[in-house]
């Protein structure tokens, strides 16, 4: 698994006008090339009067899926030039059509790139980009004299507390960065003279957006 990644949370819509050609970006998150490529049928049914789709999309957590298509532009002038926006940005999961309605005015090779790459742009402007990271949840069991010490290390290490449960003891989930965990135990062991339990509870990517935690399945 990669420590860590970007990816698109909520896609987005941009719209750019060039020479009286309107470029119309949509942006999607997708995890499957089956997904995609549905995605992309979806927007030509959408845009069915317009002259070209042309899409990009990166897929998996190392790209191991890419694929770009110009759909009747000149070779090379929209889809590479999406690609180029998605990879620039280290993007994953990602796709992107951007719809052409012509304008009558030819744009030539260089304006061709310059507007696909733009709309890209414009459409992830709209789109809420977020990082992965992958993470692990702890669960802690300690007694009452050891909980304000877990605290204090987790608020130093800014490692949020999901979840509290006091009974005769305290039972605590943390939020880790998965490379941090041993240190975080190892700290939670000594400061508690080993009396807390810690449980690896379960591996996951998170991310944070607008001050809360969002937690994925990996």
């Amino acid at each position: 698994m990669l420590e860590k990644y970007r990816t698109i949370y909520q896609g987005g819509q941009g719209e750019i006008v060039e020479k009286k050609s309107r470029f119309i970006a949509t942006v999607r998150l997708v995890e499957t090339e089956q997904e995609a490529l549905a995605f992309v049928e979806e927007m030509k049914k959408k845009y069915w009067d317009a002259r070209h789709n042309c899409y990009a999309y990166v897929i998996g957590e190392r790209s191991e899926y890419t694929r770009c298509s110009d759909d009747g532009e000149p070779s090379g002038t929209a889809g590479r030039p999406m690609l180029d926006v998605l990879q620039g940005e280290a993007l994953h999961n990602t796709a992107v059509v951007v719809t052409r309605y012509f304008g009558g005015v030819l744009l030539g090779t260089g304006g061709l790139v310059r507007a696909y790459s733009r709309a890209v742009q414009e459409g992830l402007r709209n789109s809420t980009v977020i990082e992965k990271q992958h993470g692990i949840i702890l669960q802690i069991l300690t007694d009452y004299n050891g909980i304000g010490k877990i605290q204090y290390l987790a608020g130093e290490r800014r490692m949020p507390i999901l979840d509290a449960e006091y009974t005769d003891k305290v039972k605590i989930k943390l939020l880790v960065p998965f490379d941090r965990a041993a240190e975080l135990e190892k700290a939670v062991t000594e400061a508690t003279s080993g009396r807390a339990k810690i449980t690896r509870e379960k591996e996951l990517y998170y991310a944070s957006l607008a001050g809360e935690q969002l937690l994925f399945e990996h």
